[in-house]
C-alpha cells in the first residue's frame, strides 16, 4: 500500500507511484493515435467518415458515470472491510496478549517465558492470516513463534491461522486446568480469541466472495467501446483539439474502471492494498514489547511511501 504525506497540488499532478496511469498508459496511447486517425480520415474522406451525434454520447456517459459509481462503491465497500477487521485484529490481538501478561499467575514451574508462548501463538496467527489470504508458502517467518512440534503439524494443515487459533484456545484451558486462571478470566480471554475467529472468517468471506464478474466484464466493455467511438461524436465540435479531449476523458472512465478493479482485492500487493505486512511487523513489535520478547523488526512508512 502507498502511505504518503500530503503534496502540493503540483506534485500530485505528476505523482506516478500509486497512481494507476502505468497500467492504462499503453490504452491511452492507443485511443489517443487512434482519435488523430480518425481526425486525418474525417478531413480527408468526410463522406466515408461520418459524425455521431453527440447527444447519444451524453445519455451514453451518464449512464456509465452511474454505472462506476455503483462498481466502486461495491469494491470500496470490500475494501473498508478488509481495513476494519484489521483494526479489529490489532485491537484483540493486544487485548489478548494484556490478557495473557497480566492475569496468568507465574511460578516456579511457570515463568515469563512459558507466558510467552502464548503471546507467541498470537503474533503466528497474525502472520498465518497474512500468509493465507495472499496465497503466499513462505512460512519461515512464523517459525520463530511455534514450538517444531506445532509448526511441523502446522504446515500439513489447509486452513492454517485457524488451527494455531486452535492451540490458543488449548493453551489458555490448560492454564485454566492448572489453575493459573479462573473460569471467569478464562472466558474473557476466549472472548478475545472469538474475536480472533470472526475477523478470520470475515477476511476469508471477503477473498472467496467476490463482485460478481458480470459486473466487471459489463463494466470494461462499455467503457473501452465508448472512448473508441467517442471521436466520432466530437469530430465536428472540436476539431483538431478532439484527440486531447478525448483521452482525458477516456483517462477519467478507464483509469476508475483499474481503481475499482484493484481496491476490490484489497488483501493483494498492489500498490493500492492494504499494507498486511507492515501491520504485522506492528503487531509482533507491540507484543513483543508488551511481553518483554526480543524486539522484531519495525516496518514503517518513510516519508514518501511504503509499499506491502
Amino acid at each position: 500500500m502507498i502511505v504518503r504525506n500530503k503534496k502540493h497540488i503540483l506534485q500530485m499532478l505528476f505523482i506516478w507511484k500509486g497512481s494507476v496511469l502505468k497500467k492504462i498508459f499503453p490504452t491511452l496511447v492507443a485511443i489517443f493515435i487512434f482519435s488523430w486517425i480518425v481526425y486525418f480520415a474525417h478531413y480527408h474522406f468526410p463522406d466515408v467518415i461520418i459524425p455521431l451525434n453527440v447527444g447519444a454520447f451524453a445519455l451514453v456517459g451518464i449512464s456509465l458515470a452511474i454505472f462506476l459509481g455503483f462498481c466502486n462503491n461495491a469494491a470500496y465497500d470490500r475494501f473498508w472491510e478488509g481495513r476494519k477487521q484489521w483494526g479489529s485484529l490489532v485491537i484483540h490481538s493486544r487485548s489478548l496478549a494484556f490478557q495473557i501478561q497480566n492475569y496468568i499467575e507465574e511460578n516456579p514451574q511457570f515463568t515469563k517465558k512459558e507466558k510467552q508462548e502464548g503471546i507467541k501463538l498470537i503474533i503466528a496467527f497474525c502472520y498465518l492470516l497474512n500468509k493465507q489470504l495472499r496465497e503466499k508458502a513462505d512460512y519461515e517467518s512464523v517459525r520463530q513463534y511455534l514450538s517444531s512440534e506445532v509448526y511441523e503439524t502446522m504446515l500439513i494443515k489447509k486452513f492454517k491461522p485457524a488451527y494455531i487459533l486452535n492451540e490458543l484456545t488449548k493453551w489458555i484451558a490448560d492454564q485454566q486446568k492448572a489453575g493459573r486462571i479462573d473460569t471467569i478470566m478464562q472466558s474473557k480471554i476466549d472472548d478475545n480469541i472469538g474475536e480472533l475467529s470472526i475477523v478470520l472468517g470475515a477476511c476469508e468471506r471477503i477473498v472467496h466472495t467476490k463482485i460478481p464478474f458480470v459486473y466487471f466484464v459489463i463494466l470494461h466493455r462499455t467503457v473501452y467501446v465508448y472512448c473508441f467511438i467517442l471521436p466520432f461524436g466530437l469530430i465536428d465540435l472540436i476539431i483538431w483539439t478532439m484527440p486531447f479531449f478525448v483521452t482525458f476523458v477516456a483517462y477519467t472512465f478507464i483509469a476508475l474502471d483499474a481503481v475499482v478493479a484493484e481496491i476490490a482485492e484489497p488483501f493483494g500487493e498492489e500498490e493500492n492494498d492494504l499494507a498486511l505486512d507492515q501491520m504485522c511487523a506492528n503487531i509482533a513489535y507491540s507484543l513483543s514489547e508488551i511481553s518483554d520478547m526480543p524486539l522484531p523488526e519495525l516496518v514503517t512508512p518513510d516519508k514518501n511511501y511504503v509499499v506491502s
